[in-house]
């Protein structure tokens, strides 16, 4: 045997040896490294999951998402929200298209259900549910999100006209974006918090339509070389009337 062909042999050896008696993480880094060795896809230690998650929370990690895969994440989301108790009830006020921009979310209000307590920015149980399976979800992604918030056109005036449909679409994003960070949404994880008031009306034909309240969430498409290399961004929290 030569001797190069003998330190090659003795080398695989130990990195056995060393492998066989290391932690499930070294494995697991390991194994991603020589699946992709590019770094071309997210690569997760440990359970697998992004900053604020826990083990078991879905498959939603191991994704970079790009225009070639949004629509794996879409499954994924679509199969999280299938697990939330009121899903026979509120599995058609949930919608997601993608974009030019990214996957966009929809959690439209109707007649008989609704996400948010009226004329409030509290989230009601259905609502708190539907953002923290998202949430869970989309805190193992890299994407950056944007969260909008958006009502009819019914008037809203409180306390002498300071506090109307403005304040209030800013409001309930601003709740969203909330509990969604508590949840599993990483801190440099949402990019924007705006309110449209009923500027962007679902349908526009009917003004008053209950699906025009809403709250948007927008996962934007992120490209491969920033996915391995995030920019770490502050989220931005605006006031009330800022600019929608």
């Amino acid at each position: 045997m030569a001797y190069a062909d003998f330190v090659t042999a003795m080398m695989s050896l130990f990195i056995v040896l060393w492998l066989m008696n290391s932690s499930k993480p070294v494995k697991e880094a390991v194994a991603g490294y020589f699946k992709d060795p590019a770094g071309t896809t997210k690569l997760t230690g440990g359970n697998g999951k992004g900053p604020g998650q826990s083990a078991g929370e879905g498959p939603g990690d191991s994704l970079t998402v790009s225009k070639d895969n949004m629509s794996k994440l879409k499954e994924n989301l679509q199969s999280a929200i299938h697990q939330i108790n009121d899903f026979n009830k509120l599995g058609s006020q949930i919608e997601m298209t993608v974009t030019s921009e990214g996957l966009r979310i929809e959690l439209l209000e109707s007649a008989q259900s609704t996400f948010f307590d009226s004329g409030s920015p509290e989230l009601s149980a259905s609502g708190k549910e539907a953002l923290i399976a998202l949430a869970k979800e989309l805190g193992g992604v890299p994407n950056k999100i944007s969260i909008e918030g958006h009502t009819d056109s019914r008037p809203l005036a409180r306390h002498g006209g300071e506090y109307g449909n403005w304040e209030l679409s800013v409001d309930r994003a601003n709740s969203a974006r909330r509990l969604m960070q508590e949840s599993g949404l990483r801190a440099d994880q949402v990019t924007q918090v705006r309110g449209y008031a009923d500027q962007h009306l679902r349908k526009p034909d009917a003004p008053e339509d209950p699906s025009n309240r809403r709250i948007s969430i927008l996962v934007q498409y992120v490209s491969k070389d920033t996915a391995r290399s995030p920019t770490q961004e502050p989220a931005k929290e605006p006031g009330k009337g800022a600019s929608k």
